[in-house]
């Protein structure tokens, strides 16, 4: 698989990544034998970018992928983790800390779980509106000179806090949800991404699955499943974007791929149309999906393909917003960028 530089100072990385977070039942059951036997076939396929968080099933994440990666040479892999947020015994998220002290705290947890010295790739997984920007990554960067942090990321976070961020210290790579249905990051924030040489990693390039082509009325029924509480998963928002989905399994069709390669290979391309690497992380929780993602590398999209898909899926045509009402007021990166 390609390999590609995040950024000006970021790791050269494979052009997926392996999001892992639907392992530890965000997404409904999921089977952890299965979900080892990914990660290695994702290894084994090329992928050496593994994205993580501490807060998935509170530490479980990490401590499935020390497990699947118990026999591999470390420098095989990079390995990215998100922190900060905080949450209760019942699973419910009750803010941020960002705080240097506490971000401490996290990473000494995470390196224990993940069986590992350092991380490669450190990043707030949203904005802390009680720290400074600038003293949450002066703690990371103490971090880095100490060795246990090889690169600062971000997540989630605008224009205006990207540059803050960058000042203080070199950012590798934004990681944020974009998608043939969801494109904020067009507005502004590639534009400062690139001009600043920090490297995208892209979440949700399926729409958390709503535009894979595997989604329905009635999936995620069978068990608990966070994507039924979001508003495009719901009602009517679900029938209008599931019409959608028509629409790129219909050129899917004509390109000899499935919907799902097809959005991965979209968000892919918009990097090579802008001068600037984009790498999708593809959330794949078994070894079919996985396969299928993998195939999106195969896949090459014509000037009148994306024409096509632009057509198709203009910006803000998704029905319903990405997250819920009190999970958008905590997003940065939906800020519009100071004049």
């Amino acid at each position: 698989m390609e390999q590609h530089k995040l950024g000006s100072t970021g790791p050269s990385v494979s052009a997926l990544g392996l999001g892992c977070m639907a392992m530890s039942d965000a997404y409904g059951p999921a089977d952890r034998g299965e979900s080892i036997a990914t990660v290695h076939a994702a290894l084994g396929a090329g992928i050496t970018l593994i994205d993580t968080g501490d807060f998935y099933a509170m530490g479980h994440n990490e401590m499935l992928i020390r497990d699947a990666l118990r026999d591999v040479a470390r420098d095989r892999v990079q390995i990215s983790v998100e922190f900060g947020a905080l949450r209760g015994p019942a699973g419910e998220f009750t803010g941020m800390d960002c705080r240097p002290a506490a971000t401490r705290n996290f990473l000494a947890y995470s390196l224990q779980r993940l069986g590992t010295d350092y991380v490669d790739i450190y990043r707030p997984a949203r904005l802390d509106p009680n720290v400074a920007i600038e003293e949450t990554i002066g703690g990371l960067a103490d971090l880095v000179k100490a060795g246990y942090v090889r690169h600062i990321g971000l997540s989630e976070v605008g224009s205006d806090t990207i540059r803050r961020a960058h000042a203080v210290h070199p950012i590798a790579d934004l990681q944020i949800e974009y998608s043939l249905i969801e494109r904020g990051i067009e507005r502004d924030i590639l534009k400062t991404c690139r001009e600043l040489g920090i490297g995208i990693t892209a979440y949700g390039v399926l729409a958390r699955g709503l535009i894979s082509g595997h989604w329905s009325k009635d999936s995620g029924r069978a068990g608990k499943d966070y994507r039924l509480m979001t508003p495009r998963f719901q009602g009517a928002n679900l029938d209008a974007n599931l019409t959608l989905v028509e629409s790129l399994r219909a050129i899917a069709g004509e390109i000899g791929a499935t919907p799902a390669q097809v959005a991965i290979a979209w968000v892919a391309a918009q990097g090579q149309e802008r001068g600037q690497e984009i790498v999708p992380l593809v959330g794949a929780k078994t070894r079919t999906r996985l396969i299928e993602a993998l195939g999106a590398t195969k896949v090459t999209l014509t000037p009148a393909h994306l024409a096509a898909l632009a057509k198709a899926f203009p910006p803000d045509v998704a029905s319903g917003t990405r997250y819920t009402a009190e999970q958008m007021a905590h997003l940065d990166s939906e800020k519009p960028a100071a004049a």
